[in-house]
């Protein structure tokens, strides 16, 4: 938070931001008339964030800019109504308006953002030398179909490491994030904002490898298993879901259900959507389909969590029989086909 910094701690945006807050809306109207798109995006992001400017931060902002400070005694803003009349106000109006779509739909979610900019390639090419942890760190900041291609571009015998400590990050200190924005400065110009920042995970490490090419997916969580099979596990459960049984082919769905009796299959559809009822319905016998339908009528109230558990159990053998070679789930590993 800013409110909580030195003058002597502000970045030069920071700074920069507090000034036009204090400025007012007229003047950031006509300083961001002149400014590239750029600079207007990474200054609006770091405004937005700002609910107050304690008097003395204010003071120090101004006389660091040659300004007089006498009659500035703090302000409260709204800083995102601010900053949208003022890219509003900005001129163009096809310009102001696309503008505050990325603003406002991109504040707080990119760290590194410039890498969200650049070719995967050339991303690729920029990380292969750092430390895996860091390579990591990075692509958990990215869009899961930009990371997905950066991934695919690095050395063979990184990909398993970096999607391995993806998994395992959690929360990501604002200091560890400036160290590594400082590092690659000279390529990444990135403002970031948050104390902490809520990077990677095993949802992120599912997100990349669901879009990974060419069965990469496969041979990383093969890689990740010999590591730690329990983090393998969880990430395999989490790549498919009940709700993915909608997604399969008849055979591969009917093989399945072979293996799941009547009450299961009841329990699990207790809160699925109409699209895996249709589906699963359409794949069983008409006398079986009307006998589930009315015990779920007549079914009481379940817990959410036993529900779960079912859905996951035939979740499981859907993973087994997979494994073993008896069906094929498209679409895991983002350009699956089947011929």
């Amino acid at each position: 938070m800013i409110t909580d910094k030195s003058f002597a701690k502000l970045t030069g945006v920071e700074k920069a931001a507090i000034l036009l807050l204090c400025l007012g809306e007229e003047t950031t109207t006509r300083v961001f008339e002149e400014l590239p798109d750029d600079d207007v995006r990474i200054l609006s992001r770091c405004m937005m964030n700002i609910s107050h400017v304690p008097a003395n931060l204010a003071k120090d902002v101004i006389e660091a800019f040659k300004k007089d400070s006498s009659e500035y005694t703090g302000l409260f803003v709204q800083g995102r109504e601010f900053v949208r009349k003022a890219i509003s106000s900005a001129g163009d109006p096809e310009r102001a308006s696309s503008l505050i779509e990325q603003v406002e739909n991109t504040t707080d979610e990119r760290p590194l953002e410039t890498i969200s900019l650049m070719q995967p390639r050339m991303v690729a090419s920029l990380l292969q030398a750092e430390h895996p942890q860091t390579v990591a760190l990075i692509l958990s900041t990215q869009k899961p179909e930009h990371a997905s291609r950066i991934i695919s571009f690095l050395p063979e015998e990184m990909r398993a490491d970096i999607m391995y400590r993806i998994a395992n990050i959690d929360k990501v200190s604002h200091e560890v994030i400036a160290q590594i924005e400082e590092a690659l400065q000279r390529e990444i110009g990135v403002v970031t904002g948050n104390e902490q920042q809520t990077v990677g995970g095993v949802d992120k490490a599912v997100e990349i490898l669901a879009r990974l090419e060419g069965g990469l997916d496969k041979d990383i969580l093969d890689a990740i298993d010999e590591t730690d099979s329990e983090l393998a596990e969880e990430i395999k459960r989490r790549m498919f879901t009940f709700e993915d049984l909608a997604e399969l082919d008849n055979r591969a769905l009917q093989t399945i259900l072979r293996e799941v009796n009547n009450d299961q299959l009841t329990m699990a559809l207790k809160s699925c959507s109409d699209s895996v009822k249709e589906k699963i319905f359409s794949n069983i016998s008409e006398r079986a389909a009307a006998m589930i339908e009315e015990d779920l009528e007549a079914m009481g109230p379940v817990r959410l969590s036993e529900v779960e558990a079912m859905q996951q159990a035939i979740v499981e053998i859907a993973l087994k029989l997979e494994e073993e070679g008896q069906i094929v789930i498209a679409g895991r590993g983002g350009g699956d086909v089947l011929v």
